[in-house]
């Protein structure tokens, strides 16, 4: 059997070596247009930053290397440019010599990738500014900035697009000592979240000297006076630079399906089946070229992330070696990290399900730590559950925080990935050490959360809901002195059952207080003498982010 794998990296590499560990007869052969067949491009932000110095580090699997442990066929800087289907052949260009041959195949498989998005605006092809998708890409971005110093100031950098490799490469740009700016056209960073934690994104961001110019986008570019660049908005606004990342985005790479008749998606990737078979029974696709099925929402997506890629390449080895495998679908979990802390999200966001008409759902705050607060160096997660209020099943979550974001994300993500329920989550049986977790691990105290509103023991509302009813704050006094909202009446938990005769039977009741834990207590204790209470979800720490102007501070007084 001879089989032919259009591009390598982590779809198509990852096919080609396993199936030659299942089927070491077949012919493979392994083509990849650029000079690395198997490489890290999730590594180039921080090459580029100095945190993988040696480039060599991000060379995953060399060519002599496939072709010693794996006895691949493999051809780097060499094209495929047609397909002929009938035939089953592929036509083969010499990148390095215009060269052509042509190759029949019994299996073909497509792992193109994607391309970097790059819109035509004027003067895009000036020196300096430069796309973070291949190694070539990164090295050539440090020598520019190795090469063009700016001399007796501080060297600027404008990074166009605040999605994944635009935020990581404004961190690793800000660590070379560069003044950033991000340039993203849409209201807020990391287009898959929710606002309220893509806010607390950009604060963090800002805390660390990146400027954020959002609901902004690039109109052209064109050489500086003082710098090397200058970057113009369609806002009017200009930003000087000594160095453009363009970080847009990528696009499915589906030029070689379309001229081969195969079906493309609305969305622009390769249609597969669940064995990642296209409408050619001879033909596969993989990673970042294909759409493929949310795992929640079942509808078709683009999610060009590593692991998925991985899995799909190994889905189709095993198929191809007459094995029953079956991609399940994606949840587009995923991790960024930026200066010391962490954000993590997997499923579908509130966003997506009101853009979807879905209104079967609900969602819960919380901050929990990460772990046991006596024990020294906790710190909160901000964490967001979105889950089913007919049936409890998680729908996803996201979270933000310095310590532990990973393992909590990760657990959650294969919860759901089983059609788990925030039963389980409050069920689930976790690693505990002080200084790892605690008893109740944040996994656990979402799902009990989440439970308790299952169960009916107390609701929750959101800000935008409550902020026009009567809004019950039970916080100490000292902390209402210090931050409030204007329309709140101020009850501290311990006086509350000696004060209900002060409060409305005939209205709801929006109870706040810091995170959300006293207001459940102050809930439950209202539910039960008979009021209509419910929870506004995040408390004071999540109105504060996403509507400042709500907030009310009292300064404290000078010392005596």
């Amino acid at each position: 059997m001879k089989v032919i794998i259009i591009g390598g990296v982590a779809g198509g590499a990852s096919c080609a070596a396993r199936l030659r560990r299942l089927d070491e007869h077949a012919h493979i052969i392994l083509v990849e247009r650029g000079p690395y067949v198997s490489y890290a491009n999730c590594g180039l932000p921080y090459h580029v930053g100095g945190v993988i110095e040696k480039e060599a580090k991000l060379l995953v699997a060399t060519e002599s290397y496939l072709r010693s442990y794996f006895n691949l066929d493999v051809r780097s800087n060499c094209e495929a440019v047609a397909i002929a289907p009938k035939e089953k052949t592929v036509r083969l260009r010499n990148v390095s010599t215009g060269e052509e041959i042509t190759e029949a195949y019994d299996r073909l498989v497509l792992s193109p990738g994607g391309d970097a998005v790059r819109p035509p605006l004027p003067g895009i092809d000036l020196p300096g500014i430069f796309p973070v998708r291949t190694v070539p890409d990164a090295r050539a971005i440090r020598e520019w900035v190795e090469r063009n110093g700016a001399g007796g100031r501080k060297s600027t950098a404008v990074v166009v697009g605040g999605g994944f490799i635009g935020l990581e490469m404004a961190e690793n740009l800000v660590h070379r000592g560069f003044d950033v700016t991000i340039v993203e056209m849409l209201d807020h960073v990391l287009a898959p979240i929710d606002t309220e934690h893509a806010m607390v994104v950009e604060a963090h961001l800002q805390a660390h000297g990146v400027r954020l110019a959002m609901g902004d986008a690039v109109a052209s570019f064109a050489k500086g006076t003082t710098t090397a660049l200058e970057v113009r908005t369609k806002s009017g606004k200009n930003y000087p630079a000594d160095v453009v990342i363009l970080a847009l985005g990528v696009r499915p790479n589906a030029s070689l399906a379309r001229m081969a008749g195969l079906e493309v998606g609305e969305l622009g990737g390769i249609r597969v089946d669940e064995r990642m078979r296209t409408g050619d029974p001879d033909i596969f696709a993989v990673g970042d070229a294909v759409e493929v099925k949310d795992f929640v929402t079942g509808r078709w997506t683009l999610i060009p992330l590593a692991g998925p890629a991985n899995r799909q390449g190994r889905i189709v080895a095993d198929v191809i070696a007459g094995r029953d495998a079956r991609f399940r679908g994606t949840q587009g979990t995923s991790i960024i990290g930026l200066f010391g802390a962490a954000i993590a999200w997997t499923g579908a966001s509130e966003k997506t399900l009101r853009r979807l008409g879905d209104t079967d759902w609900e969602r819960v705050f919380m901050y929990p730590n990460s772990h046991a607060a006596y024990y020294p160096g906790a710190k909160p997660i901000m964490m967001k559950v979105i889950f089913r209020r007919s049936d409890g099943r998680l729908l996803g979550v996201q979270a933000f925080g310095e310590d532990g974001v990973d393992k909590r994300v990760s657990a959650i993500a294969a919860l759901i990935q089983m059609g788990a329920t925030v039963y389980d989550l409050e069920e689930s049986e976790l690693c505990y050490a002080p200084q790892f977790g605690s008893a109740k691990d944040p996994v656990n105290f979402a799902g009990m959360v989440a439970s308790n509103v299952m169960r009916g023991d107390f609701s929750v509302t959101s800000w935008a809901n409550a902020r026009d009813g009567y809004v019950l704050d039970v916080r100490e006094e000292n902390e209402f002195a210090l931050e409030y909202v204007a329309q709140a009446v101020n009850v501290p938990l311990p006086q509350l059952r000696a004060r209900l005769s002060e409060l409305p039977r005939d209205r709801t009741i929006n109870v706040i207080c810091k995170a959300g834990l006293r207001g459940y207590y102050a809930t439950r204790i209202l539910l039960q003498h008979g009021f209509d209470a419910r929870v506004v979800t995040g408390g004071m720490l999540l109105i504060a982010r996403i509507d400042p102007s709500a907030v009310r501070s009292t300064p404290l007084p000078a010392p005596k």
